[in-house]
């Protein structure tokens, strides 16, 4: 079973974790099933960049991106080359790092 090596967040993760997930389940997925609360707005239908991550090993090992994740990678607060958005990145066999960046475009959540 790959293991996510999460990286501290100061809300959703202030100690970091490593969580065990099964390959084929989105990263996503895999961090709310371990009361890891990342936001998904659009409820992982890849309409809004919440959920956004920076994979910072393993980012090969995930399914490719594909083009309706591109467009919407493209609004993302923080876009780095290995972002992904969790809602849409599959876990494959290799273990995974990765940071939920401080923020998100969710304005209401961050009360502007």
């Amino acid at each position: 079973m790959p293991i996510i090596k999460v990286l501290p967040h100061p809300e959703y993760c202030p100690n970091g974790a490593q969580i065990s997930t099964l390959s084929g389940t989105s990263i996503c997925e895999a961090l709310l099933d371990h009361d890891i609360p990342i936001e998904h707005a659009c409820d992982m239908s890849c309409a809004c960049t919440t959920c956004h991550v920076v994979v910072r090993q393993g980012y090969a090992s995930l399914n490719p991106l594909d083009e309706n994740e591109e467009d919407m990678l493209d609004r993302a607060w923080g876009l780095e080359p290995q972002s992904r958005l969790s809602c849409q990145a599959i876990v494959g066999q290799q273990d995974l790092t990765v940071e939920i960046p401080r923020y998100s475009i969710n304005h209401a959540k961050e009360n502007h």
